[in-house]
This record gives structure tokens, sequence and C-alpha cells, in this order.
């Protein structure tokens, strides 16, 4: 069962990147470049009703995932990104849509606006969590994706104001998927390395120290 929750990480990335995908197809006239992710999902976006079920299963997946890292793990810094990654799951399906470009804002941007700050500080939190909890390759791989994140991330939040203004945002798509793309990744590559080096304990196993190269390299569940 843990390590089917583990393998749950794998999935959940994958999903949202399909997600993506199958939205985009749904919706002629969108642009993944110049558009962000969340305008699938808009209020009377053509793409809303086929980006919803994704959404749900993302959210349900990254939660199991959360559960799985929660019980595979000893130590309390790995503890803190399963919580974090079980908030982000739970709050998926509760994201407030935004509207879409030229349509008057109203509580529901607001909201999307805050969601979007406390899932971006989650983020940073399990990540960030994570680097010092599992040690060796990891670490450098998870100090190049905060890395990522700040820089796109940065690009990210200079032109989401235009959003609004229903100005030109001709790079905020491809800025916007670079910085989620990494925490997808992240999220994926954490799910196969607790999978692949998690120590036996009592039948099952668990994560109680950090890895370095040799286990990264060698371990087995």
């Amino acid at each position: 069962m843990r390590r089917l929750l583990l393998a749950c990480g794998i999935a959940s990335s994958v999903v949202y990147v399909v997600a993506n995908i199958v939205g985009s197809l749904a919706w002629p006239a969108y642009r993944s470049a110049s558009q962000t992710i969340s305008e699938l999902s808009a209020v009377d976006a053509p793409s809303r009703p086929v980006w919803l079920p994704f959404a749900f299963a993302y959210a349900g997946l990254l939660v199991a995932f959360g559960v799985g890292v929660w019980r595979s793990s000893m130590t309390r810094r790995l503890r803190v990104t399963a919580v974090a990654l079980i908030v982000i799951g739970a709050l998926g399906p509760f994201w407030p849509p935004m509207h879409q470009r030229g349509v008057p804002a109203s509580m529901t941007d607001v909201g999307h606006i805050a969601f979007t700050v406390v899932t971006t500080i989650l983020i940073f939190i399990a990540i960030a969590s994570g680097t010092s909890a599992l040690g060796g390759k990891f670490r450098l791989f998870t100090l190049a994706t905060l890395a990522v994140l700040v820089v796109s991330g940065g690009l990210t939040f200079l032109q989401a104001p235009a959003v609004g203004a229903n100005a030109p945002t001709p790079w905020l798509g491809v800025f916007e998927r670079i910085d989620l793309g990494a925490y997808l990744l992240w999220v994926a590559v954490l799910s196969a390395t607790l999978l692949r080096v998690a120590r036996p304990v009592r039948g099952d196993f668990a994560i109680s120290a950090p890895l370095d190269d040799k286990a990264m390299g060698h371990g087995r569940a």
C-alpha cells in the first residue's frame, strides 16, 4: 500500500501534464506560450469542462502521495514535505476560478490569487524541506529546482498583472510552464527516489536519515 501511495507522486505529475495538453486541444484559440495555465479552467472557458476531471484526479493523487511520504518517513523534515503536499492537493477542489481576459474581475479572481500565493509558499516549503531531508544527488537536484522556480516564478510574476489588464503577455505561458514543470518534475523524482531507496521497517519501509550518493545509486525498496 505504501509503495502504491508513493507511486501516486509520479502519477500526479503525469496527470497534470496531460491536463495541459488535453485542455489546450479543447480550446483551439488558446495559446500556451502567452496564456496562463489557470486560463484553461477560467469561468466559461471552453476547456473548463475538460480540465476539471483532470484537476480532481491530480488533487487526489497528490494527497495520496503526501500520505505515502508521511507514512514512509521517520524524519521531521520529510514529514514537513508530506504535510505541504497534502495541503496543496486538498486545496485543489476548492480553488476559485479566474475570469477570462476582458471580463471584469470579481471575488473569485481575488480568491484565485490568494490560493496561488498560498500554494506557491507551500511548494517552496515542500521542496526546501526535502532538500535537507534527503542527501546526495537528490539534494543537488532540489537546489537546482529551487533556482529554476525563483527565476521562472519571478518572470511569471512580472507579467501577471497584464492578464487582468487584458494586455499582451507574449511569454507568460512559457515562464509559468517552466516554473510549474520544475515542480512537477521534482515531485516525480521524489516519488521515484523514495520508491528506490526506502529501507525495510517491520515488513514495510521508512526513510530515517538523509541519503548519501551510494544509497541514491544502489538502494532498494
